[in-house]
């Protein structure tokens, strides 16, 4: 029985010490756990920039080019890469299975959708730095020219979530039956289907979709959310309904899945990472204008 009561202790507490990785960190907070060596930073900028200058002891994962994104025979452009590739990329970076990984990156696009290709893999103890790179450097915190950091590799196992994310048979399950509201996160022109990604095989949107371009919840420079008020305000439209968010690769719309799921707490938000690249492959699949 003593035995039964400490392991159940220690199962309380490692989920409680995993619950508590908010999903944005302050620069403060992250210059005060600089050297912890439970978290890792990783630094998803361009590795240009990130080999230039950079924050002490972070990792270098290029968003575009660590492997973080795949594309597929099927068009898909920027999908989730097989479980087992993106957990190795993962576990070759340094980050384990009780690492608390750090996003940092000036495209709050592509720190949302490293984000969420932890939660998807189950992974709890992740956040992104509130403001990037540029808060980060612009109010003064430590930064290097050294070579970025390589960590040895370290154990990562993916426990995969599909409940926060819609591949192509949710979608279509979608378009039937209605049971879920779909959000377009990308530009206007492109919404209206006067201009496409190059990615993207037609012009036009999902069906019935609801526009909310995710650069309105963005501060101009693109680094970071608004105020909370303001995004409650921008996705009032979506309502209580089930939501799938999308756009040409699963990059934008990660931020509208971020803002929904992460900050306002909406309850079933998914991601089709697959997106437009994938759905408009096909030409026999619907789309509107």
């Amino acid at each position: 029985m003593r035995f039964r009561s400490i392991l159940w202790a220690f199962v309380v507490l490692f989920v409680c010490g995993a619950a508590k990785a908010q999903p944005l960190v302050q620069p403060a907070w992250l210059k005060a756990h600089l050297h912890d060596p439970k978290i890792v930073v990783l630094d998803i900028r361009p590795h240009e920039q990130a080999a230039e200058r950079h924050m002490p002891g972070a990792v270098g994962a290029d968003y575009e080019k660590a492997g973080w994104r795949a594309k597929t025979a099927d068009g898909a452009a920027g999908v989730l890469p097989p479980i087992e590739q993106i957990a190795g990329l993962i576990g070759s970076l340094g980050v384990g299975d009780a690492t608390h990984a750090v996003i940092v990156a000036d495209d709050f696009g592509a720190s949302a959708r490293v984000y969420w290709t932890f939660k998807v893999l189950g992974h709890v103890n992740v956040s992104i730095l509130d403001g990037g790179w540029k808060r980060w450097n612009a109010q003064g915190f430590p930064t290097v020219a050294t070579p970025l950091v390589a960590r040895p590799a370290a154990r990562f196992t993916p426990h995969y979530d599909p409940s926060i994310r819609a591949e192509l048979p949710d979608v279509e399950v979608t378009l039937a039956s209605g049971n879920r509201t779909l959000i377009d996160a990308r530009p206007p022109a492109q919404w209206r289907g006067s201009a496409k990604s190059p990615v993207v095989a037609a012009f036009g949107r999902l069906p019935h979709a609801v526009w909310i371009d995710q650069s309105e919840a963005l501060i101009p420079d693109g680094t970071a959310l608004k105020p909370i008020a303001e995004l409650r305000v921008l996705f009032e439209k979506v309502g209580a309904a089930p939501v799938t968010t999308y756009c040409n690769t699963g990059h934008l719309a990660a931020t509208d899945w971020f803002v929904l799921s992460e900050v306002l707490h909406h309850p079933d938000v998914r991601l089709y990472d697959a997106s437009l690249s994938q759905w408009t492959h096909d030409p026999a699949r619907p789309i509107e204008h």
